[in-house]
């Protein structure tokens, strides 16, 4: 258990004291606890373990003290009794990948033992097999032991998903010169027989200062800003408002939202695309902001682009006197203009992404290809010019990865073949024009006398090189809507290995930048060659490491020959020639930028891609509107008998057609008397919006009121009919298991800490049992401290839906939520009002969103994400649940996923709201898939599905 901050002191340890019976036929062997699908490479990670030390995954035994099951991602932990062969003083040892631990008692209680050797802290440190000595904590002072007595131990291992897992633990005689021996079977004896004992039968596993219950320390500071103390989290404990105060505080109006899809035809599982999120105020905290270096799709920019660029874009650098503006400089840097009509259209751009793999040309016109390129020839010789092709040539060669095209007189070259063009006339046939503009002049290292310009953008070099015949594509426009310069900052520039290696990697997702390079060679020498212009491959180089003039030849070899040489070899080429200079920095660059607000970019729909994105927020100055508006009314109709001390939460779901629906919860001060909580739904309808007529209320045959207005004509709160929620409403979590012992231990205790805490009795568990065979399930029910409580027993294989609609078939009062539950569930404190408030008979469900832990976290250290595919967590009155037809048992039967989707659909048919929310603090725990719905352990071993 994990305390919250400022919990006080934790509660003693519970240590265990007394020891069981022992026998002589528990020698040769101890027992061994394991707890699989666990990440992480230290013992912390393993005490971080939800079920450790009392429910292992698997319970069994062990011969001697060296283990290797040769598997990742697990725990163990070894205990029992070291019977010594001879008086005197012995030193013990332990080796591990990764960490280890060896506790010893002086005696035979589990209460003294102590912390004598181990294998690192951290999980990054390890041992090869029978290292006994790599660390200095391996090795243990020397402990003086008597062969007439047993000594407790236990030996505590973690292991990650890399290396060979291994831990065992020797011992040897404290005298010179002697090796470290593995403890064997002869001095070794079970702590306790668990082979005839179920896995929910805990009372003999012992607990030390090793590996215990409870008495941790609390934490200092939480990581995530989701555990930081919350207004919302205790609320519910503060006396309501008598609903009779409230009832003609504002007018009642119809409440019938247009996104309400009754009756309305919808697809297989589309139901997702109908679901519309709420906005929240204040702050809940709900974005996973500790997940955002691993997810950044918050900030809706593309993974590839924030990797190369980051968020430069967003920052305009400040410039000094005499310096031009970022924006000029890259307007003065050499673009391609070209004419609009040679591109293709937006559909078409997704096909051009192949256009970088070589491919075999296509037969076009004989003008829509390039000449090939000249033969090599020897060093220092003079190249000939290139020859035309014949008009009834045909290219056999395969294309480059560059573009490059030829200036013909006879013949205009488009310069973008993605799809033939239509011919027009003579007249019309100008090719297309090409405007370069001047490279900025500036500071040059030494390049020699033939020596390439400045890259036309930061951190690209074009190099020229030959080139075969190639037929042209038009490279993929960039979105228009996103706003992106394609030359970045100077900040934003990368910067390669001491040596530039060129890379003809794929460019998607990155901006295809175009430029002119410099003259080749060949148009040097030959000035009455034919000129040839090339798109060429682009080496990602910084401006001061520019290759000199006499190593492009041997950058050329190295781009067509070299190029699967690693970054070792470039390394121990040596150090940068002469010729290269380091990048100057500039500590004193400044910037300017404004304040972003990046929740403005998000809209209601259920957004299915970024799972780490929290509740939408509610802008605080349309709350502060609202609350005012009731507080003003309120106090009206009851002389200023309430003052307003805060605003605790206020949720609003947004119909841009009629108006907008609210729950307002207020924190207030009752005059004469103390704190009281008001929780109320209104609604702000738009002026001359709609009623709804029949669908805003079927059940009542007087007309729906008219919406009231202010004197200025704004929208003004009214109390929407039949959407008033229930404080005392009875919850049913219905939830189906199978072999699934530690877990319904688990969610037992949980739920008896939950009445524990809020003194809420209002609620049912009803437990689906399909033959449980690990526990006795309804004897665990009797002995949890529940204020109500069911028992179904079914037989056959595990069924889902059909243990739902079980549970849900035994509540007998119709006016009830069910509330459809998993097992591998943490929840909070506030979980029974937040299924309260979110389901009103006849008119909302709730679907909360659940934040799936991942492995190795825990609800004191949450990493994960949000759920939000999920919506098998599904709060809905009963009386609603039979009126859709309750879960589909004929199509999901022994298999699950999907069933959730269905039932969706067919709710949002039925004309009910779902409401979908984050829920702070609110868990479902990481658990192994290994053995689930009883699957039969090893022979020997108690195996428990999870």
């Amino acid at each position: 258990m994990l305390f919250p901050v400022g919990a006080g002191k934790p509660p003693p340890l519970n240590l265990t004291h007394q020891v069981p019976p022992w026998w002589e036929e528990y020698k040769g062997q101890v027992n061994l606890h394991v707890f699989e699908d666990w990440c992480g490479g230290a013992v912390g990670h393993l005490r971080r373990n939800l079920h450790f030390p009392l429910f292992p995954h698997t319970r069994t035994t062990v011969k001697k003290l060296a283990v290797s099951p040769k598997w990742k991602n697990y725990g163990l932990r070894i205990f029992g009794f070291i019977h010594p062969a001879r008086d005197g003083d012995v030193q013990f040892s332990v080796a591990s990948d990764d960490n280890s631990e060896f506790w010893l008692s002086p005696n035979e209680s589990p209460a003294g033992a102590q912390l004598v050797a181990f294998v690192g802290k951290t999980g990054s440190e390890w041992t090869a097999p029978g290292e006994f000595t790599k660390f200095s904590s391996q090795v243990s002072k020397p402990k003086r032991l008597m062969a007439s007595r047993r000594y407790y131990f236990e030996l505590l291992h973690k292991q990650d998903d890399r290396g060979s897992d291994h831990v065992e633990v020797g011992w040897r005689a404290f005298l010179p010169g002697l090796k470290f021996e593995v403890i064997g079977s002869a001095h070794i004896s079970l702590y306790t027989d668990e082979s005839s004992l179920k896995m929910d039968h805990v009372a003999h596993v012992p607990q030390s200062p090793a590996s215990h219950v409870g008495g941790r320390l609390p934490q200092e500071e939480p990581r995530a800003d989701m555990l930081r103390p919350d207004p919302r989290d205790t609320f519910f404990l503060t006396p309501r408002v008598e609903p009779s105060s409230l009832e003609n505080v504002l007018e009642p109006c119809a409440y019938a939202p247009t996104y309400v899809v009754k009756d309305f035809p919808i697809a297989r599982y589309q139901g997702l695309q109908f679901v519309y999120l709420s906005f929240v105020y204040p702050n809940d905290h709900t974005r996973l902001t500790h997940m955002e270096t691993e997810n950044k799709c918050f900030y809706r920019e593309s993974p590839l682009y924030l990797e190369r660029f980051g968020f430069y874009k967003y920052m305009k650098m400040d410039r000094e006197e005499g310096e031009e503006d970022e924006e000029e400089e890259v307007q003065r840097r050499a673009f391609l203009f070209l004419n609009p009509d040679d591109f293709l259209d937006d559909e078409e751009e997704g096909e051009l992404l192949d256009s970088l793999e070589p491919t075999e040309a296509s037969p076009l016109q004989s003008h829509r290809h390039l000449p090939l390129p000249a033969a090599p020839t020897a060093p220092g010789a003079t190249p000939a010019p290139p020859v035309p092709p014949s008009p009834g040539d045909l290219p056999t060669t395969r294309r480059s990865r560059a573009l490059s095209w030829a200036a013909r007189a006879a013949h205009p070259l488009p310069l973008f073949l993605g799809r033939a063009l239509r011919p027009r006339a003579a007249a019309q046939q100008q090719p297309p024009k090409v405007y370069v503009t001047r490279v900025r002049p500036g500071l040059r290292a030494p390049l020699g006398p033939r020596g390439p310009p400045w890259p036309p953008f930061p951190g690209v070099f074009l190099r020229p090189r030959p080139l075969p015949r190639v037929q042209l594509r038009a490279p993929p426009r960039p979105p228009r809507s996103r706003g992106r310069r394609t030359g970045g900052s100077p900040g934003a520039e990368l910067r390669p290995p001491a040596r530039a290696q060129a890379t003809q990697g794929s460019l998607e997702g990155q901006p295809r930048l175009l430029g002119l390079p410099a003259p080749t060679a060949a148009a040097n020498l030959s000035s009455e060659a034919q000129p040839v212009t090339s798109f060429l491959s682009l080496s990602q180089v910084s401006r001061a490491q520019l290759p000199a003039a006499g190593d492009e030849e041997e950058a050329d070899d190295d781009d067509d020959g070299a190029r699967g040489e690693d970054e070792d070899s470039e390394e121990a080429a040596g150090a940068p020639r002469g010729r290269w200079r380091e990048d100057a920095i500039d500590w004193q660059r400044t910037f300017s930028v404004g304040a972003v607000d990046f929740e403005q970019l998000r809209s209601d729909w259920n957004d299915l891609r970024c799972n780490v994105s929290g509740n939408l927020q509610l802008p605080e100055a349309e709350a502060v509107d609202v609350v005012a508006q009731y507080m003003e009314r309120l106090n009206a109709r009851h002389g200023g008998r309430y003052a307003l001390l805060r605003i605790v939460n206020v949720e609003k779901r947004r119909d841009s057609a009629r108006g907008s629906r609210f729950l307002l919860e207020l924190e207030l001060q009752e005059r004469g008397g103390g704190r009281l909580r008001l929780s109320e739904y209104v609604f702000l309808r738009l002026p001359g919006a709609h009623a709804g007529g029949a669908d805003a209320d079927g059940e009542s045959p007087e007309p729906a009121p008219a919406a009231p207005t202010r004197p200025d004509g704004r929208p003004e709160l009214c109390r929407p009919l039949r959407l008033a929620w229930r404080q005392d409403v009875m919850v049913h979590f219905i939830v189906p298991v199978k072999n699934q012992a530690r877990w319904v231990a688990q969610f037992l205790a949980d739920m008896a800490a939950l009445h524990a805490r809020t003194g809420d009795s209002h609620f049912s568990i009803t437990l689906v049992d399909f033959e449980s065979e690990d526990m006795d399930v309804e004897q665990a029910l009797r002995s949890a401290r529940l204020p109500r409580y069911q028992y179904l027993r079914r037989t056959g294989n595990f069924e889902r839906s059909a243990g739902l609609q079980a549970g849900v078939d035994a509540v007998e009062d119709a006016s009830s939520i069910v509330f459809l539950c998993d097992l591998h569930i943490h929840f909070p404190p506030n979980i029974l009002d937040g299924i309260r408030k979110h389901c009103v008979e006849g008119k909302l469900a709730f679907a909360p969103v659940v934040m799936r832990l991942g492995c190795g976290s825990s609800p004191g250290d949450p990493h994960g994400y949000w759920e939000v595919n999920g919506f098998g967590l599904f709060g809905i009155y009963k009386s609603d649940f039979d009126r859709v037809g309750g879960m589909n048992t004929e199509e999901f039967r022994d298999q699950w996923g999907g069933e959730d989707w269905e039932l969706l659909d067919r709710v949002l048919q039925a004309g009910l709201e779902v409401e979908r929310l984050r829920v702070r603090n609110f868990y479902h725990h990481y658990h192994s898939k290994r053995g689930m719905w009883g699957a039969r352990g090893r022979k020997g071993s108690r195996t428990e599905g999870s």
